[in-house]
């Protein structure tokens, strides 16, 4: 007869996806992610299997947790225009925030600290940065529909731009102690939607 499991797999991943946004893939352990989670090495590995699996359930879940937010943001009736405002202004506070810094963004880190040799994290980092660039696109088609952006803009060029500067926001403001760098350039390609 199997095992029953002495701890609760969704909590526990939840806390490892804290432990590895909060140290990055690469300074966390077999040995951290077992005495944070309390749970046995082979436990561990029979749950997630090794450390890049449990680290790439782990982005998953973080990146299935915002998606809705986003979806809802941006797809709100009325004006887009503003949604698409207050999303990069909102990207911009966070970013400069202090409590934020130390951590920034998961995907954000997985694209500097795993994308450019491990294919799973890249094709992930991929999927995340799209979902955002397609609702960003729909957002900026709809503006434009309404008459609130320029007929001769380009809505998709436009929606890739702001994805870069997005992510570009959560690189500097976790780098710098300057909160006028994000802000500032947050604005700046904000005035290009005028």
């Amino acid at each position: 007869m199997a095992r029953t499991k002495e701890f609760d797999p969704d909590a526990a991943l939840q806390s490892a996806l804290e432990l590895f946004w909060r140290k990055g893939y690469e300074a966390t352990s077999m040995a951290d992610l077992v005495e944070h989670l309390g749970i046995g090495r082979a436990s561990l590995y029979a749950t997630y299997g090794n450390k890049r699996d449990l680290y790439l359930k782990a982005l998953d879940r973080y990146s299935e947790a915002r998606a809705p937010g986003l979806t809802r943001e941006l797809s709100r009736p009325g004006p887009a225009l503003p949604a698409v405002r207050a999303l990069v202004r909102r990207f911009a506070e966070e970013s400069a925030d202090e409590a934020y810094r130390p951590r920034g963004c998961l995907v954000t880190n997985t694209a500097a600290e795993l994308a450019p040799h491990d294919p799973g994290a890249a094709r992930r980092v991929e999927l995340s940065w799209g979902h955002t660039e397609t609702l960003l696109h729909a957002a900026l088609l709809r503006a434009q529909a309404q008459g609130e952006l320029a007929g001769d803009r380009d809505p998709r060029a436009l929606a890739r731009m702001l994805l870069v500067l997005m992510q570009g926001l959560r690189v500097v403001g976790k780098a710098s102690d300057d909160p006028a760098r994000v802000r500032d350039a947050a604005e700046q390609a904000l005035a290009l939607l005028d």
